[in-house]
């Protein structure tokens, strides 16, 4: 045990205090009592705690007085504090005894792990979630942020200025969406942003992602996706008819020509060299995701966002008070990863079922599901919609209801192979809201950029200034 302690470091930095009360709050900053290993040290740091909090003075008197109060006072470790050599620059011992810290933390730890295995003989699974998330706590009380000073700050910024310049005039600064449109939005995910992506069933809200992910390897970068819904063969089998331009009936039933097998061929070949990683166990808790990302990430630096798939069927830890206290754990976590590991990370969301009683079927950001923490922590959320497919169920729902009263109906409808779709900016941190025209071709669940020229307004959904929960909205005339 003694390389996991030391009691003349613990003295020098409580003396140093003792002598030169005013650096107690830059100290108090990094360490907690229970840093310390010694149990009166632990006290005396406690006892300079409630003096600070009472400004009073931290000196020998007061603190022999608080420690009497609360009957923790000991004369003879006392005189050995104040007998210990002061000390000027305590950064380094402070970050010693934190340090020291961390490692008797992970030793109990791993008692803790087996009386858990052992002696309450807890499930694997649950073993493991508590573990990682003991982890995650030591982890982050031994990670100590200080503030950036100016001279760091605009280094940083130059050389990104300096980046941008080096790429023309691109408007990409972040990561690539695999969308022109959209890119001409945001300019490209930022790379530690909150993407959510939120639809309606039916309005293809995972085969977007999926495209993004299918350009992003085939430009080389590396994507994770935890398929919380969806075997990695299904995502796989999508992605490869976008890329082929094979009709994914024809792929699930191998009903293919003699070419269209060459084809399969080739792009199986090539997407077993890409970097796609796919998590489709079923299940993922936010330290679950965490845990799993942060090891990817390491191995393969390359990897440039995540995609969860979707985010409503991800569990809380336990111990939260309802439904929507877990997904703000869950939002919030997710946001903090996103920002640690420096990559996007876009998560799908369900949309209320009470949109679809609006004759404007349109989604607006109070159709998110338990949406207060969801919308507050998102740097872009985006909405997908197609009309055709409310027209086309409006129309089966007119069919079945003139056969019920036995009368004939003639649908006007039809079904198009390209169903135009808005991917609507419902909210952007750092960039406008508004609407990008996509096209979607269904035989190969593919969006792709709409003819720019197509387009002949933008609408703009702007907090406050339409009501999108009624009927129609009225435009300027083009």
């Amino acid at each position: 045990m003694e390389n996991l302690y030391n009691l003349n470091i613990e003295r020098a930095v409580l003396s140093a205090i003792i002598f030169d009360p005013e650096i107690f709050e830059e100290i108090a900053a990094r360490l907690k009592p229970e840093d310390f290993y010694l149990p009166f040290h632990q006290h005396l740091f406690r006892a300079m705690e409630q003096l600070s909090l009472a400004e009073k003075p931290i000196d020998e008197e007061f603190l022999r007085k608080e420690l009497e109060r609360v009957g923790k006072f000991d004369e003879a470790e006392m005189v050995e504090v104040l007998s210990a050599n002061p000390i000027t620059d305590t950064k380094a011992y402070v970050e010693e005894i934190k340090a020291l810290a961390t490692k008797r933390s992970l030793v109990t730890l791993a008692t803790e792990i087996k009386k858990l295995t052992v002696e309450e003989n807890l499930e694997a699974t649950e073993v493991m979630d508590r573990v990682e998330q003991k982890l995650y706590e030591i982890t982050q009380e031994s990670v100590s942020e200080d503030f950036r000073p100016s001279d760091e700050i605009t280094l940083s910024m130059m050389q990104e200025i300096e980046r941008l310049k080096a790429m023309g005039n691109s408007k990409l600064i972040g990561v690539d969406t695999g969308f022109r449109n959209l890119n001409d939005k945001t300019s490209g995910f930022g790379k530690g942003d909150l993407v959510i992506v939120a639809a309606r069933p039916a309005m293809g809200k995972t085969a977007l992602v999926l495209n993004m992910a299918l350009r992003a390897v085939e430009r080389g970068e590396g994507v994770a996706f935890f398929s919380l819904e969806m075997p990695a063969e299904q995502l796989m089998l999508r992605m490869l008819s976008a890329k082929t331009s094979i009709p994914l009936q024809s792929l699930r039933v191998g009903d293919l020509t003699d070419d269209q097998w060459s084809q399969l061929a080739t792009a199986v070949e090539d997407m077993s060299r890409r970097k796609l990683f796919v998590d489709d166990g079923g299940y993922a808790t936010i330290h679950h995701v965490r845990s799993k990302l942060r090891k990817l990430k390491a191995q393969h630096p390359e990897i440039s966002m995540a995609i969860i798939d979707y985010l409503q069927l991800m569990s809380g830890e336990g111990g939260r008070e309802g439904r929507q206290q877990e997904i703000s754990e869950i939002s919030r976590g997710l946001k903090q990863l996103a920002r640690e590991l420096q990559m996007p990370i876009i998560a799908l969301s369900q949309l209320n079922r009470s949109l679809e009683s609006r004759e404007n079927k349109r989604p607006m950001l109070s159709d998110l599901r338990e949406s207060g923490a969801i919308e507050q922590d998102a740097d872009i959320i985006l909405f997908v919609y197609r009309d055709d497919v409310y027209r086309e169920a409006k129309e089966k729902e007119k069919e079945m209801k003139a056969k019920a009263e036995g009368k004939e109906y003639k649908s006007t409808f039809r079904s198009k192979m390209e169903e135009e779709t808005e991917l609507i900016i419902g909210k952007q941190r750092n960039g406008p809201t508004g609407t990008v025209d996509l096209i979607f071709q269904k035989r190969f669940t593919r969006f792709v950029d709409a003819d720019k020229g197509s387009s002949g307004f933008e609408v703009v959904f702007e907090e406050g200034n339409i009501d999108m929960r009624e009927g129609t909205i009225e435009l300027p005339p083009i």
